[in-house]
């Protein structure tokens, strides 16, 4: 295992500045429908392809998370009242994008009685009246072990259900302090079981210390607990003041984990330096289900509404 100078970047982490129409009009349709991503709330490297593309993670439930992550950009406090508004914006936002795929995400939101599981729920369903043709994915939080939040989420048929586990129990108190790493696969074994049409979907990051044989052990736990897809990323340090990158993995490193992963029985494995978890999230579910993303559900057509002309209440 080669290791590499955590003060400079290898040339296979270089990206480039996020430029262009698409990025404009994002960012602008964000603004303007006050919602929030987490492409930028979280740094992500690849904001400047995605956006390009016209695609984007949406982040509900405010822009605070409850938690503390080492890793994690998102800031850490006392988050605002719920916005009941924010699943219709999502929605409009996901149709006048033309997603066929859309991710939804969220902040921690431990004070809530359920999490914001309802808000997820209300999202989807919102999504599929406007935009009844597109695959949704959410990756949600623990929700505390609180299965009755989870099950909320569930009965909205997302297609995907990701939730990531993102280091190795041994780091878990530095890296995720207020996660535990069996909570995280119970969710994802209760998740196929209340819902056994969904893909589900995890992710871990490389870089944190962790070694190749932990890494395999999380992955044969995930694959015997039933998850789908998995994701498999470099670490990169958002602020000095964020956990520290032990090493940068080679692209030599990520293949081998992709092809040790796949003899586990996972449906699809998306392993590299800049992979993260939304990363060409529709063609990860294409690729598990062997072809396009699988629409599970449909509304009735009384439900569902046209295009959202600009001077709509919505809009």
């Amino acid at each position: 295992m080669t290791s590499a100078p955590t003060t400079e970047r290898p040339p296979w982490l270089k990206v480039r500045f996020p430029t262009g129409g698409n990025y404009q009009r994002i960012q602008e349709l964000m603004r303007d429908q006050t919602l929030h991503t987490v492409c930028e709330e979280a740094r992500c490297p690849n904001i400047g392809d995605c956006w390009s593309r016209g695609t984007a993670t949406f982040m509900i439930l405010g822009d605070t998370c409850t938690r503390s992550c080492g890793f994690c950009a998102v800031k850490t406090g006392r988050p605002g009242t719920v916005d009941t508004g924010e699943p219709a914006r999502v929605a409009l936002a996901i149709q006048r994008m033309g997603l066929k795929h859309a991710v939804i995400t969220s902040v921690n939101r431990d004070e809530l009685p359920d999490g914001g599981a309802s808000i997820f729920a209300e999202t989807i369903r919102w999504s599929r009246r406007l935009s009844p043709e597109t695959t949704i994915e959410v990756l949600i939080p623990d929700f505390k072990g609180n299965w009755d939040a989870l099950a909320t989420v569930c009965a909205a048929e997302p297609e995907i259900l990701n939730h990531n586990v993102e280091t190795v129990p041994r780091l878990y108190r530095r890296v995720r302090p207020q996660a535990i790493y069996q909570r995280s696969l119970e969710l994802l074994r209760r998740a196929k079981e209340l819902d056994p049409g969904t893909l589900t979907k995890s992710g871990v990051m490389v870089g944190l210390g962790e070694t190749r044989e932990e890494l395999l052990d999380v992955f044969r736990d995930l694959a015997e607990h039933g998850v789908d897809i998995l994701t498999v990323g470099q670490y990169l340090r958002p602020t000095p003041k964020h956990l520290p990158i032990e090493r940068y993995w080679h692209p030599d490193e990520f293949a081998e984990l992709k092809e040790r992963a796949l003899e586990m029985g996972f449906k699809h494995v998306e392993s590299g330096p800049l992979v993260r978890s939304s990363y060409h999230a529709e063609e990860q579910a294409g690729h598990a289900e062997g072809g396009a993303p699988r629409l599970r559900h449909r509304p009735d057509p009384a439900d569902i509404i046209p295009v959202v002309p600009i001077d709509h209440p919505l809009g």
